[in-house]
């Protein structure tokens, strides 16, 4: 713990995939035992599939969702496991990083 700022360190891991792919990374999400996630949808950007124009269409799975969920780093390893395993046979992106929270007790 970092006394000066009083934070924890953790490991925060962003997945973009298309909405109807969301609701199985929240449920990989669940299996390790994260007890919540942020989702942001209507995801645009460009990528090697050219530009995707995050506007709904005529309902939330047809564009791009943006998952985040924050984790110790004993938990880190099966998500990024089956993760990458999600991701062998469909687009999308997976970013990891170091983050701090002031909260733990939200993440455990």
């Amino acid at each position: 713990m970092d006394d000066e700022w009083q934070l924890t360190a953790m490991t925060k891991i962003e997945v973009v995939v298309g909405g109807e792919e969301s609701t199985a990374v929240a449920a990989l999400f669940a299996e390790v035992g994260a007890t919540g996630f942020t989702a942001v949808s209507n995801v645009s950007g460009l990528g090697h599939d050219g530009y995707h124009q995050g506007r709904l269409l005529f309902n939330d799975r047809n564009g791009l969702v943006l998952l985040m969920v924050v984790l110790p780093s004993d938990r880190v390893a099966d998500l990024l496991d089956g993760l990458r395993a999600f991701l062998a046979s469909r687009p999308g992106v997976l970013m990891v990083s170091d983050t701090s929270v002031s909260r733990p007790e939200y993440f455990q």
